[in-house]
């Protein structure tokens, strides 16, 4: 019987060979940059938003971010003190855990402080964010949404019904409870209402200086976890963070 052209073994170097060259890609870059910055600091994000991460290092343009798997970034940086490419870099690598980054800059370590303190982008909550507060929606006409669109906020929950051509709430309606996380659907009505409860946020741990060594600006919990086994390079903001 002739062997089926679909029968066919796949190599499981081909299938890494993409994440691999990029994994080696981000670590030559990291040292590259090494030479060029007199800083590196180490931050963790709040509510985490692709588009943000962007704008932020357009705001940064005289600067570098990485923002990809914790282990390669700890080997570019060297886990250990025979590894480390400069010296006490490797208690920084040491502090990679959960979701974080590195910022690479030439400004003045109280200056990039003071920056990141201030800084903050209000944003759409998702599932799972604990709501900040009761939102209850009154019984009556929804009049700021189309007709259009009734069927779907019924299917998100809403006691709805059309009259009129005029979406109405047939009674009194809770769409989140102060202290409770948000459920898919609760998060979905609350971007159509057009309320953003989160707050992009970028959070400075700790931070190395050429010459000076490392320094710890915020403590680290003992415990925390390290997420880098469920977290992927974020391959778009990497590529356009090339110079």
């Amino acid at each position: 019987m002739p062997k089926s052209k679909r029968d066919k073994k796949v190599s499981l170097t081909k299938t890494n060979k993409k994440g691999l060259l990029l994994k080696q890609k981000i670590i030559e870059q990291i040292r590259n940059s090494l030479s060029k910055y007199e800083h590196i600091f180490l931050f963790t994000v709040d509510n985490m938003r692709n588009t943000k991460l962007k704008d932020l290092r357009n705001e940064w343009k005289d600067s570098r971010f990485f923002f990809g798997k914790n282990k390669v970034m700890a080997i570019a940086l060297g886990k250990t003190k025979s590894e480390e490419m400069e010296d006490q870099l490797n208690l920084l690598s040491r502090k990679l855990k959960g979701q974080c980054g590195l910022l690479m800059t030439n400004r003045d370590v109280p200056d990039v402080l003071q920056w990141f303190n201030d800084y903050s982008e209000s944003e759409y909550a998702r599932s799972g964010f604990i709501a900040e507060r009761d939102v209850i929606l009154p019984s009556g006409p929804l009049e700021d949404f189309s007709h259009t669109i009734e069927p779907h906020l019924r299917r998100l929950g809403l006691p709805t019904s059309l009259e009129r051509g005029v979406i109405h709430l047939i009674k009194e309606y809770q769409v989140c409870r102060k202290g409770n996380p948000l459920t898919p659907e609760q998060a979905s009505i609350l971007k159509l209402l057009g309320i953003q409860m989160a707050d992009f946020k970028v959070v400075i741990k700790c931070h190395w200086t050429k010459g000076k060594g490392f320094k710890k600006d915020i403590d680290l919990p003992s415990d925390e976890e390290d997420e880098d086994d469920n977290k992927d390079v974020i391959e778009d903001v990497m590529e356009q963070d090339e110079t």
